[in-house]
């Protein structure tokens, strides 16, 4: 089953149980909307029914079933918080889930393989995708003047390299 991060339980919440989520994606209702999440634990994932959640702060806090004093909630401390694909919300247009990004062949608009995309800078104003070439990494702004077209399914993408990207 594939899985998406969707933030890490960061503390405890009181003392019965909650835990306090520190989101990992820009829609906290992906958090809060879920009738269940998934927490690694151990290197192993675990459901768990959620039987409340509310926004706090930035935060999310979450009453999980079975986890119903601190000691239990503080035993998840530092574990990651999952969602499956088929619970996310889909895409818009142009939009895409960032684990599908990295490992894509990128090739200029004329079919010169550049690399492969392995990191993304997340900036304020758009995101920057970082690939690895043969010498020196190439950075890419997300920007539609640059990315032409993102093969999700082939797993390339293709660009414009606007002047000065290769230096």
């Amino acid at each position: 089953m594939d899985y998406f991060t969707v933030g890490k339980i960061v503390n405890t919440h009181g003392i019965k149980g909650e835990v306090k989520i520190y989101p990992h994606t820009d829609d906290i209702t992906e958090i809060t909307e879920q009738p269940c999440l998934f927490v690694e634990y151990k290197g192993e994932l675990k459901e768990y029914t959620v039987l409340s959640v509310r926004e706090h702060k930035g935060m999310v806090l979450a009453k999980l079933e079975g986890i119903d004093d601190m000691t239990a909630a503080e035993r998840l401390k530092g574990c990651a918080v999952r969602i499956t694909r088929d619970m996310a919300k889909p895409c818009g247009e142009d939009e895409y889930f960032i684990k599908d990004l990295y490992g894509m062949e990128v090739v200029t608009e004329d079919g010169k393989i550049l690399g492969e995309l392995y990191d993304i800078l997340f900036t304020g104003a758009n995101d920057v995708y970082i690939v690895r070439t043969g010498g020196k990494d190439i950075l890419i702004p997300a920007i539609k003047q640059c990315i032409l077209n993102v093969d999700i399914t082939a797993k390339k993408m293709t660009v414009k390299l606007l002047e000065g990207l290769m230096e």
